[in-house]
């Protein structure tokens, strides 16, 4: 599993606008070869900013890197530069492969 996310410090002030723009958004993730899942995470409120937090899961890191260099990542970036103005400088990028997994067991 490779997880990609993203990190946006958001002002309070634009925080409406950008879960907006998040929620409005049309994905065609689940199209791609690889995709396993995407969360839109909000967190803390700290000195008039939200801390937001974009990540897909994948299920490898190749899978994520074809999605960067496909048609389909250019098309859902295309307006990415006119959004700056709702965060604060460039979104922080950090990227995770699985060393471990436990997951929940499913009651028959």
């Amino acid at each position: 599993m490779y997880l990609a996310m993203n990190r946006f410090t958001v002002p309070l002030e634009n925080a409406a606008e950008f879960e907006k723009l998040w929620l409005s958004r049309e994905s065609r993730l689940h199209e791609l070869d690889g995709f396993v899942s995407f969360h839109m995470l909000k967190g803390p409120e700290e000195e008039g900013r939200i801390l937001y937090a974009s990540h897909t899961v994948w299920q490898t890191e190749e899978h994520f890197r074809a999605w960067t260099r496909s048609d389909a990542f250019r098309a859902s970036h295309a307006c990415a530069g006119q959004n700056r103005k709702l965060h604060e400088g460039t979104p922080r990028f950090e990227g995770f492969r699985a060393i471990q997994e436990i997951a929940a067991t499913q009651d028959a």
